[in-house]
């Protein structure tokens, strides 16, 4: 549940930064394949723990697994940089926990 519940956190924070990046006029591209990645992640983990159906491809699968590897050199460098027992660091390590589960259902069900 706690992994489940990082996620959304994680999507929430991506969703606030799309929407203030788009008001600037940012380039948004990063920022969209990274939600994309961490929406399939919470699906793939929330079909194999409660059997909920997703309709991502394997093509989607296989992206998302890439883009949400490729976040876990910055998460762990924050990770590094923070206080031990900080609020900052506790929500690292539940990230990457998550991110970590998320990784093992994509592949769990590319192997199907």
């Amino acid at each position: 549940m706690e992994s489940i519940i990082s996620l959304q956190s994680t999507i929430n924070k991506l969703e606030n930064a799309l929407s203030q990046m788009s008001q600037n006029g940012t380039n948004t591209t990063l920022v969209k394949k990274r939600l994309k990645a961490v929406y399939i992640g919470l699906a793939t983990l929330e079909n194999v723990w409660n059997q909920k159906t997703h309709h991502y491809t394997q093509e989607d699968l296989a992206e998302a697994r890439n883009v949400i590897t490729g976040l876990f050199p910055s998460i762990e460098n924050s990770y590094v940089k923070s206080k031990a027992g900080s609020p900052q660091r506790t929500l690292l390590e539940r990230r990457i926990k998550a991110l970590e589960l998320a990784v093992q259902a994509i592949n769990g069900l590319s192997a199907k």
